[in-house]
């Protein structure tokens, strides 16, 4: 067990540091996941995958093997923005934004197709203000329904939410959990309740998280309105007795913005406001589509879709040019709108054709060959798989959903996942430049060990490690609150969230932008490490052995053209092949 704190100070779960399953043992997790980063002329340490961030070469040139075609004048400097401006913090850390993190190893050249969500992937909306614009939304349905309109005095707060979180719909609670269930923050409202609290609600501070109608997980971007929205009605409604009913009523509320269409026609009606437009989005797809089919797959409806894509496509350098403008169908071999996903991975429902001219379904059930830029209505991924002739482990898709679209293509058709993760910016700059209490962390559980470095089952000694304990407490605390006042999406202390767990499973890839394959070559092999179980990761083999087996390398990676362990290159094994167990239960 580790150490968690509510934001009050409170402590939440056991009051000692084990990092990595052992005392004195770093860094806090043996994590499978790895930082794929091409080579440049950069200092390997930096880890650089930005074309150009060298000064000497010019903005029109791109640095190092994995941007061989001058992407550089598309992406800006380093000073620009990278995944879309917002509280993640994209544009102010473009180095760690620009990677692609590793899961299970996945070699790029045996995928034959690219599919992708719309929302908050292909279509990243601006943070905070599409947040605020729909939280002011959901706000204004609650009071024509009956809600006291003294609600609309309270605004969104972007640093009070983050994804993850589990809402008590008895006890009206926003928890915190990690994979098991165990809780790590507590709050009622906006207040963050103290572990004598936590024990009143919660005696084992452990939720059953299959009990689906009390505990409703928010895992989507989406849900950040939603869960500030709980919040703040808990926060007014103090003394409320039950809060079933409250939860029903901001679902229906959700349902009215998002699916009737008042979000997407205030979205529609300022497009610069709220959507980020990125020109390396159609070079991305265009060489895509060069070495692989590229599909859609969206639960947006066609007029929606349409709308957002055509902004998102529209290039003025093709006017200056004297050339016609390339519609945005033509990036996409197959286009599938109101997929209502996670259904479309499962049975699906029925295929019909979308009328681009009026936006209207065609009658009937569609069962004809694919079409060259046509648009198909609902479906399902065995439909998908039909119609461009691939199938299983030969799909990459792209999604922001950990459930409906990366738990879901993983589990029911075996896709190979890459999820969209735009805080990550924000959570990278966090890890770097706060880790001076990281490391202080870490000097604390050192020591803690140490006093009892000489003890056995015979010693009646009993350290007093109190002082220990409130300091690694504080430290905790001040280095949870550096992300926001819930914390890391990741971890809370040293445990992970249940969000971290999801995406380590089910996700074969992660970023804070599907954009970040813009910098590696199609014929990338993304390099998972070792999963290192605690005995592993707590236990150094002898330097002697190490030393044997890279002087045992050299000739062999010698002949075959490879650098010097000393080197760091690309990840390759010796084969070239990826791992054919994706490592999932």
């Amino acid at each position: 067990m580790g150490l968690g704190l509510n934001r009050a100070g409170g402590v939440i779960s056991a009051p000692h540091l084990v990092w990595g399953g052992s005392v004195g043992s770093w860094p806090p997790v043996a994590s499978p996941v790895a930082a794929a980063v091409p080579l440049c002329s950069m200092s390997p340490s930096r880890g650089c995958c930005f074309p150009s961030c060298d000064p000497r070469l010019g903005q029109g040139r791109a640095l190092g093997p994995a941007s061989p075609r001058g992407v550089a004048r598309a992406a800006g400097d380093c000073g620009g923005t990278a995944a879309g401006a917002g509280p993640w913090g994209a544009a102010s850390y473009p180095w760690g934004s620009l990677r692609i993190f590793v899961n299970r190893s996945l070699a790029l050249e045996k995928i034959k197709c690219f599919g992708f969500d719309m929302d908050y992937t292909l279509a990243m909306y601006k943070s905070p203000d599409y947040e605020e614009l729909a939280f002011a939304l959901l706000l204004q349905h609650l009071v024509s329904i009956g809600y006291p309109p003294e609600i609309l005095a309270y605004k969104y707060d972007p640093t009070f939410p983050t994804r993850g979180l589990v809402f008590d719909a008895l006890y009206g609670n926003l928890l915190k959990v990690d994979s098991h269930g165990n809780l790590l923050v507590c709050a009622h409202g906006f207040r963050f309740l103290r572990g004598a609290e936590i024990l009143h609600y919660y005696p084992n501070k452990f939720i059953q998280r299959d009990d689906m109608k009390r505990f409703h997980i928010l895992n989507t971007l989406f849900n950040l309105t939603e869960a500030h929205l709980y919040a703040c009605l808990v926060d007014f409604f103090t003394n409320c007795p039950r809060y079933i009913n409250m939860f029903q009523d901001v679902r229906e509320a959700m349902d009215h913005v998002h699916l009737l269409g008042c979000l997407k026609e205030k979205t529609l009606e300022n497009l610069e406001k709220y959507v980020v437009k990125d020109p390396r989005v159609p070079l991305l797809l265009s060489r895509m589509k060069e070495v692989g089919k590229v599909f859609l797959a969206t639960n947006s409806d066609y007029s929606y879709t349409d709308a957002i894509m055509s902004y998102l496509f529209d290039s003025t350098d093709g006017d200056k040019a004297g050339t016609a403008q390339r519609p945005w169908r033509s990036y996409f071999d197959l286009i599938v709108v109101d997929t209502r996903k996670p259904l479309f991975f499962a049975e699906g429902t029925v295929l019909r054709q979308v009328n681009t001219a009026t936006g209207k379904l065609r009658i009937g059930t569609y069962t004809g060959p694919l079409q060259h830029c046509a648009v198909y209505s609902g479906g399902s991924s065995d439909v998908v798989c039909d119609l461009l002739g691939v199938k299983g482990k030969e799909i990459l898709y792209m999604g922001d959903h950990i459930f409906g679209d990366i738990l879901k293509s993983k589990k029911r058709q075996g896709w190979r996942t890459f999820l969209v993760v735009p805080e990550l910016a924000r959570e990278l700059q966090v890890w770097t430049e706060k880790s001076e209490l990281f490391e202080e962390l870490r000097s604390l559980d050192l020591f803690l060990a140490e006093l009892y470095q000489h003890l056995d089952s015979g010693s009646s000694e009993r350290p007093d490690i109190s002082s220990i304990k409130r300091r690694i407490q504080k430290v905790t605390h001040e280095m949870d609150m550096c992300y926001g006042k819930m914390g890391s999406l990741f971890r809370c202390g040293s445990r992970q969230t249940l969000f971290a767990s999801q995406l380590m499973r089910y996700a074969d890839l992660y970023a804070a932008s599907f954009v970040n394959f813009l910098y590696y070559p199609f014929s990338y092999l993304f390099r998972a490490p070792p999963v290192l179980m605690a005995h592993e990761s707590t236990v150094e083999h002898s330097r002697g052995d190490a030393g044997e087996a890279g002087a045992a390398l050299a000739p062999w990676l010698a002949w075959h053209g490879h650098p010097s362990p000393q080197v760091r290159a690309a990840p390759q094994d010796s084969s070239g092949e990826e791992e054919d167990d994706d490592g999932e239960a």
